[in-house]
């Protein structure tokens, strides 16, 4: 058993652990509730983009815009959404493990895939398994900005527009409440009905196009894209707050559990300390 000091040095450095996860708990809970609501705030907007964008593309059959046109697929293009730091218990490992999966399913079919990334822990993760990441963004704060992840999304963009890959997958975590964050790789090009929910022909929607249908869907579609995928990042750091504020919580208790666990073996062990030195007084004394 060790000894009395030993046990009191451990007990110290367990109580100096714990103060920092408390501290980095409640750090992590207050930036999730502002997350939270920058999440939230923009998904109206998403909404109504995606609605837009269905009304217009049922409304002018004549033109197709090419980010609907879907192709015999060959080359693949991903957009993984991480996070810029750790502590925040299996929120990469989830997605980062989905994403493998998918890749193992195009490489049996040897369609050759290229990833762009967003934070720090993916881009780390595939330049050690040697994937080919053609443009990353990183450290992006607490705050992202739609201008830092343009650069990134236009790279796959320009690619899949020049035929270079044939369908592009976005992959992050969808925040479904503080204790539960999902992760999905949903197909973000070419766009299917089922994604801009397509309106009843009944329905639809009369437009005056300027300057012209092409100008308008072109736009309008890629403003939509970059939208999805700045959602996408808002989500996910509403996630990795919420995963935070859970992981130092259950370290913060594993700390207070361990340190009974030690303030009882200390106690034995002073005890015993006490038994060993009263049995020798008395010895000693039975001796003289």
């Amino acid at each position: 058993m060790p000894g009395s000091k030993e046990i009191r040095s451990k007990i110290k450095s367990v109580q100096n652990t714990r103060k920092i996860t408390k501290a980095m708990e409640m750090v992590a809970a207050s930036k999730m509730r502002k997350a939270q609501e920058r999440m939230r705030s923009g998904r109206p907007y998403v909404e109504t983009v995606r609605s837009i964008c269905a009304h217009l593309s049922h409304a002018t059959p004549e033109f197709v815009h090419p980010f609907m046109v879907s192709r015999e697929v060959h080359r693949v293009g991903i957009i993984v959404v991480t996070t810029d730091k750790g502590l925040c218990g299996g929120l990469n490992t989830n997605i980062l493990r989905a994403v493998l999966m998918k890749m193992k399913d195009w490489d049996t079919k040897k369609i050759p895939v290229q990833i762009s990334v967003f934070g720090s822990k993916g881009f780390g993760f595939f330049n050690r398994m040697g994937g080919r990441v053609v443009s990353h963004a990183d450290h992006l704060g607490d705050s992202p900005r739609l201008e830092d992840l343009i650069g990134p999304i236009k790279v796959q963009l320009d690619a899949f527009s020049a035929g270079e890959i044939d369908a592009l997958y976005l992959a992050s975590n969808d925040f479904v409440n503080t204790m539960k964050q999902e992760p999905i790789v949903r197909q973000l090009l070419p766009l299917s009905d089922d994604q801009l929910e397509r309106v009843d022909p009944a329905f639809s929607w009369d437009y005056l196009y300027e300057p012209s249908s092409e100008v308008v869907l072109s736009d309008l579609l890629l403003r939509y894209i970059e939208a999805v995928i700045f959602q996408s990042v808002a989500e996910n750091m509403a996630c990795e707050q919420s995963a935070r504020m859970v992981a130092m919580k259950a370290a913060s208790d594993n700390a207070k559990s361990l340190i009974g666990e030690l303030q009882l073996s200390y106690n034995k062990a002073r005890q015993a300390a006490i038994t060993k030195e009263l049995s020798e007084i008395v010895g000693g004394a039975a001796a003289v």
